[in-house]
């Protein structure tokens, strides 16, 4: 049965490959921004744009309204910058600041976020004999990861004040924002908020996706959404409003029909009970689709393995992921809905992204970012 997805876009051989629906991506930051009224909305679009092309994403979102574009690495930085060339946008490096760093931020107008002394200081000395770049802060506020404790902090305000840079952001990251009912959130808040105190004419920024639900006390000037944008987390939207942006899909490359009392996969770990139909797909670990979704317990939760959907029915995965493929139990499908050829979504409208990773004792972060160089990428 031919898909309709085959007739939209230029799909090559039998390869995997996702779509990015660029419409869902700037109605989800929209959609964030109009959660924070007050406030203006950036995006993160870092390792890769969520793995969805950070050049696509970079584009889709400023033709949306956003200015401010968060990227962990300054080599990132570049690539939005050159992706978005001669635009008013601000793009912030999250982390690895050294002398190579600066420069980079310098040659390309990106903006550092320093978060320890080190960071201050390479950064300050790098201004020397030029005008004051800008900079962010980043405060330590709970999470123990990156980020400048008080002492620090002022020290930094010293810093700048005698030129060697101009202080653009304060901001701190929430370590369990998509946890509502977690008494850390508003220890963190509190503690940003005395520490943006230091800088008070300065924009302040604290949520992510997650600190954007949690309502306006966390808004601050600032809002970075990530996954949130990108369909993931959906759970955490109180309106429900959040569409999917990524769907993935895989070819099956044959269906046969083996019979009781045989083992399918790797380590013959499915022993099949009944005549199974099996559907083997074209997408395994090395394409991003993680092992732990195994049909297999001990590789992952206890929940059952994750579903794909094929001609409009759910077909369960079977038996250990593959480096190259997947098996599906496509027994309870009618015998015309699995054909060689046909498309099986991995994770889509179908198959909420939130739910595979869930089966997978994983993330969506993580499905999305661990999608390989193999797997095809069309804009649609």
């Amino acid at each position: 049965m031919t898909h309709p997805i085959l007739s939209a876009v230029p799909v090559s051989g039998r390869a995997p490959f996702v779509t990015i629906d660029g419409w869902a991506l700037k109605a989800n930051w929209r959609h964030m921004a109009n959660l924070a009224p007050g406030a203006r909305t950036g995006a993160a679009v870092k390792a890769n744009g969520y793995g969805l092309g950070a050049p696509l994403v970079a584009k889709a979102l400023f033709a949306a309204g956003c200015r401010e574009f968060f990227v962990a690495w300054a080599s990132e930085g570049v690539e939005i910058r050159q992706a978005l060339a001669n635009t008013n946008c601000r793009v912030f490096v999250l982390q690895g600041m050294d002398r190579e760093a600066a420069e980079l931020c310098r040659a390309h107008r990106l903006i550092p976020v320093l978060s320890s002394r080190e960071d201050v200081r390479i950064f300050a000395e790098s201004a020397a004999g030029t005008l004051p770049a800008p900079a962010a802060l980043q405060f330590e506020t709970g999470m123990n990861r990156l980020g400048l404790a008080e002492a620090d902090a002022r020290d930094a305000l010293t810093i700048a004040r005698l030129g060697g840079f101009d202080v653009a952001l304060v901001m701190s990251h929430l370590a369990s924002a998509d946890d509502p009912a977690s008494e850390q959130n508003e220890q963190q808040r509190q503690s940003f908020q005395h520490l943006a105190a230091l800088f008070p004419q300065v924009a302040r920024s604290l949520a992510n996706s997650g600190g954007v639900f949690l309502g306006a006390p966390y808004h601050f000037d600032l809002t970075r959404p990530g996954i949130a944008l990108y369909g993931g987390e959906a759970h955490l939207d109180p309106m429900g409003a959040l569409r999917p942006v990524a769907t993935l899909y895989a070819r099956v490359l044959q269906v046969h029909t083996a019979t009781r009392g045989e083992a399918a996969g790797y380590g013959a770990t499915a022993r099949l009970g009944r005549a199974t139909r099996i559907a083997t797909v074209g997408i395994g670990y090395a394409d991003g689709y993680p092992r732990t979704a195994s049909g297999v317990t001990s590789l992952r939760s206890a929940q059952p393995a994750p579903d794909m959907v094929i001609s409009g029915h759910r077909a369960p995965v079977l038996g250990r992921i593959s480096m190259d493929m997947t098996l599906l139990d496509v027994t309870d499908l009618p015998d015309d809905a699995v054909q060689p050829g046909d498309v099986a979504e991995v994770f889509g409208p179908n198959v909420p992204i939130d739910e595979v990773a869930s089966r997978c004792g994983t993330i969506s972060y993580e499905l999305l970012t661990a999608l390989g160089s193999r797997v095809q990428r069309f804009a649609i």
